[in-house]
């Protein structure tokens, strides 16, 4: 059984309908490893613009109480295709902030971090790869 097989079965056993909105959120959530609830809302509704934010919110909920997501330590650095500028990334929080970084930015924030852990001491960092089942 795939997991949104599992899914469905135990939001049916939660007396959850299972609609065409529902399967399109869980699939977006388990194709995209996305960070907010603003995230997903973005993605379903470029499948199907009448998904609403309240829908989002009340299926991450109810996928909540059934043990299938963790809204808890959502931190994530998403450097994607669509990033603001060449080389920039986009940084996303679990309280919905988001963080536009410049390559620059980016560089600097990784660095720093990587400094702080005694990895580096004044290299720069020239690129970051993320296996593509990371993104």
């Amino acid at each position: 059984m795939s997991k949104k097989e599992q899914i469905i079965e135990k939001l049916k056993e939660n007396g959850c309908r299972i609609t065409k909105q529902r399967k399109i959120l869980i699939d977006i959530i388990l194709e995209n490893e996305c960070s907010s609830c603003k995230e997903i809302f973005y993605k379903a509704s470029q499948a199907d613009e009448k998904i609403g934010v309240a829908t989002v919110y009340r299926m991450i909920n109810a996928l909540e109480e059934i043990g299938a997501i963790n809204r808890k330590n959502m931190y994530k650095v998403d450097c994607a295709q669509d990033c603001p500028e060449d080389g920039g990334c986009i940084i996303m929080l679990d309280d919905d902030t988001i963080f536009k970084l410049t390559e620059t930015g980016w560089n600097k924030v990784i660095r720093e971090g990587l400094k702080h852990c005694g990895y580096v001491k004044d290299q720069k960092v020239t690129s970051i790869k993320l296996p593509d089942n990371k993104r």
